[in-house]
């Protein structure tokens, strides 16, 4: 044996030996219940708050206080459009704290990031440029194995594609859109996800919404998550299917829904429904839950139903391959009937694809009001894509993929467990990029996002109606491109944020200081996985 094909099958079984025991703890993940306390505060928080928005609109209705907000053009008699409760809670609760969403930056969104500054002197309603800008390690952006990148050969392949085919074609799929890179990037993902067939969409958010309605429709079941994005949501609605809701991750609960539709059919007729889709997510973007993938499996081929897997947050970012749930749980990918996910998050550019039987694409290329009605993917955005998947896929020669996909792991395992025994509720299985740990209470939203960006870390805070009232959050999103120092800084900085606003309150774990764990121990975990 030569000394290259030695090297080559040593690096081989390191790989393999690391992929093993990186997904090792594949069936953990952590629910801490919500403490009595805190729930309670949070509610009497947001009651608070309610009321004291009721007075400010009393007060802006006898004039005493400015109104700020858009006046109704209709005349006194029409019925108002803006009295709903999402725009008292937006004129009331979200302005006070606006200043932490939608932060605009003037850098690529990789690991690290400039946040521009912006200042108020209107408490929020009205935002101007400081012109400072605030270098920070960017926790909050689907960056998961490191491609948003302005530099390297997938940049370099996406502004070659401009010369080459300019930006866009102007024209839908149907007509003059479907170019020859369009089918390289189709062809290359159905050999990457090991199916016949795969269709690509200019927007992720459309790719569900605008072609479950070319699956299901009238007669139709469908069976979703109750967490599931609200893209699915609205396709779902779109489709004129009639939606039933399962607990999340509950297959049981599952099950329990399809026994009872096929015993009892349809809502007043009992005919037999035409079809049952189920639809889950790989990974959810708020839990950072993985779906129970191999007992799903199990029950839709007993019910004999149709799998939706929505892989948005999981292809590129989860398994030994970087191939999603599928890879992850080594299922056989022909199981799942409905391949769907993004090219936003693992691969650093824009839109989405359904992937499966050549049949299934086939419909939907016709049938899709994507395919008809919106314009095809741009040169650029598609080269970016096809470039991160010759890197992901090794085809470029080298092992800088699975580097990063292994890269990725171990930054989640080493940041995941030392929140979690800092004694933070953190949400989501071991292996997941998304990380959330749990505020509860809404003044902690902003509190968090203030502090962190001081201590130079971007993150995203979320809470009502994002989540369930009780279940605000700040949501980390771990990416490959993060280098173990800035683990550490955001760690630390953390630490000092938890305890500054109190943020420690787990019930299974004991209360510790980021400097008092044995740091040892997780550095010999992360030097042994990376």
């Amino acid at each position: 044996m030569n000394k290259s094909s030695s090297s080559s099958s040593s690096s081989n079984s390191k790989s393999k030996f690391i992929s093993e025991n990186v997904f090792k703890f594949q069936n953990h993940e952590e629910f801490e219940e919500t403490p009595t306390w805190a729930a309670v505060v949070t509610v009497l928080g947001y009651a608070i708050l309610s009321a004291l928005g009721w007075l400010r609109d009393f007060l802006r209705h006898i004039g005493f206080e400015e109104k700020k907000t858009a006046y109704d053009p209709n005349p006194k008699d029409f019925v108002p459009l803006y009295q709903s409760y999402e725009c008292f809670y937006t004129r009331n609760l979200y302005t006070r704290i606006r200043d932490v969403f939608n932060q605009p930056i003037a850098s690529v969104a990789g690991a690290e990031v400039h946040v521009m500054e912006r200042l108020s002197d209107d408490y929020n309603w009205t935002f101007k440029f400081s012109g400072k800008k605030i270098p920070s390690i960017n926790l909050g952006s689907y960056n998961y194995l490191g491609f948003a990148e302005n530099q390297g050969p997938c940049s370099e392949e996406a502004i070659k594609s401009i010369e080459k085919y300019g930006l866009t074609t102007c024209s839908t799929r149907h007509e003059l859109g479907t170019q020859q890179y369009m089918k390289e990037l189709e062809s290359l993902m159905a050999e990457y996800l090991n199916v016949e067939d795969c269709i690509a969409f200019g927007m992720g958010f459309a790719t569900n919404a605008l072609n479950i309605p070319t699956l299901a429709g009238k007669g139709d079941l469908i069976l979703s998550d109750k967490l599931n994005h609200v893209s699915l949501i609205l396709g779902a609605r779109l489709s004129g299917a009639t939606i039933r809701t399962f607990d999340h991750n509950d297959v049981k609960d599952l099950e329990l829904q399809l026994h009872d539709a096929i015993i009892h059919g349809q809502p007043r007729t009992c005919r037999p429904w035409k079809k049952i889709l189920i639809i889950v997510e790989g990974v959810y973007s708020m839990e950072g839950s993985l779906c129970r993938l191999p007992e799903i499996i199990a029950i839709k081929k007993k019910y004999k139903a149709y799998l939706y897997v929505d892989e948005a947050h999981s292809i590129g970012a989860i398994g030994p391959r970087g191939r999603g749930v599928v890879d992850y749980w080594k299922v056989d990918p022909n199981d799942i009937d409905i391949h769907m996910g993004t090219f936003t998050k693992s691969f650093g550019s824009a839109g989405g694809y359904i992937a499966g039987k050549k049949t299934l694409i086939d419909h939907i290329r016709i049938y899709s009001h994507s395919a008809c009605y919106s314009s095809s993917m741009s040169a650029p955005v598609v080269l970016q894509i096809i470039s991160a998947l010759n890197i992901i896929m090794g085809r470029d020669g080298t092992n800088n993929g699975q580097k990063r996909i292994q890269q990725l792991a171990c930054n989640v395992r080493y940041f995941r467990r030392q929140l979690f025994d800092m004694g933070f509720i953190v949400y989501g299985n071991d292996n997941s990029p998304v990380v959330p740990v749990m505020i509860y209470m809404p003044a902690k939203i902003a509190a968090v996002n203030r502090e962190m960006l001081k201590r130079g870390c971007a993150v995203v805070t979320v809470g009502f109606p994002a989540t369930h009232l009780t279940e605000s959050r700040v949501r980390f999103c771990l990416s490959a491109g993060h280098t173990k120092e800035m683990l550490d800084h955001a760690l630390r900085a953390m630490d000092e944020v938890g305890h500054l606003v109190s943020l420690r309150y787990s019930k299974q774990n004991p209360h510790l200081r980021w400097h008092d764990l044995n740091r040892a121990d997780y550095d010999k975990e992360y030097l042994s996985l990376n």
